[in-house]
């Protein structure tokens, strides 16, 4: 900010982001009650909810990289991501995956002289953790509990994150990408993130409680890089919200950033320990 000290600066990004609070608190709660709704009615309303979403975030993917227009390359991204959803949901998980490179190349091909890099790359962006979503609930035993397990470490790796940051403040993560997120923000997002695989495996018959730390933990982890990823995309843009659908918080984008990548490293944890039973290997490790 022009003629500002960087204690002036600092002030009015506060002042912004106190009266941002409310309505983002109001959102946050209803869009987190409607998921939970929606993920524990079954399979069918949570692949509708991940659908919805995916496309809602297909849109902002091309707003903010190729601008507001709704082009060719954003209907195929869209018609894509839909179809690899559909297709998890359904129990092809593989072809989904295998349909998302398909259209990261076509989508790449469309825009190959304008930036086709950047459009590809929300192909796999939005498709791989819709698929990874779905594949896990898919799982009869426990995924409800695998997909609630993996919200609840981003919702509180964020929220620690924000009021950590705010109350103790110190020294900027990555002024360059994030000026408002600090260090003391990240250790007690990171913090508060790991707690969670405590407190389920306590309330989990049998899940390890070293196992089920360790694996929030490193969602929490790679949720904090997933917001930082978002914000060097925004900011290498000029934008500052992917769009106003969440009042407070932007748009899907921005919401979901955490959930990309803690979900698509759900997934991958789940593969390594059982192809079949992806929420049982995630939860209990086998």
């Amino acid at each position: 900010m022009s003629g500002l000290t960087s204690d002036q600066e600092q002030a009015v990004r506060s002042a912004v982001t106190t009266s941002d609070l409310k309505p983002r608190i109001i959102s946050g709660v209803l869009l987190g009650l409607l998921a939970l709704g929606l993920t524990y009615a079954g399979t069918v309303t949570f692949a509708a909810l991940v659908i919805a979403i995916a496309l809602a975030m297909a849109w902002e993917w091309g707003r903010v990289v190729r601008g507001p227009e709704i082009d060719p390359a954003c209907i195929v991204h869209s018609a894509i991501v839909a179809a690899a959803a559909l297709l998890a949901a359904l129990g092809y998980a593989a072809l989904g995956l295998v349909l998302i490179v398909m259209g990261a190349i076509l989508v790449g091909l469309l825009r190959f002289s304008e930036g086709g890099r950047l459009s590809a790359l929300g192909v796999p962006y939005v498709g791989i953790p819709a698929v990874s979503l779905l594949w896990i609930r898919a799982d009869v035993s426990y995924g409800f509990l695998a997909v609630l397990f993996v919200l609840l470490v981003v919702i509180a790796t964020d929220t620690f994150a924000y009021f950590g940051g705010r109350a103790i403040g110190g020294p900027r993560l990555w002024p360059r990408v994030s000026p408002n997120k600090t260090w003391s923000g990240f250790l007690v997002g990171i913090t508060a993130g790991t707690l969670v695989g405590v407190v389920f495996a306590f309330f989990l018959e049998e899940a390890s409680y070293a196992h089920l730390a360790a694996t929030a933990f490193v969602l929490a982890l790679v949720s904090q890089a997933g917001d930082l990823a978002e914000s060097a995309l925004k900011r290498g843009f000029g934008v500052k919200d992917a769009s106003a659908l969440l009042p407070g918080h932007g748009g899907f984008l921005d919401r979901m950033d955490g959930v990309v990548f803690a979900a698509t490293a759900a997934a991958l944890i789940a593969l390594r320990g059982n192809l079949h039973e992806p929420a049982r290997a995630l939860l209990f490790g086998s």
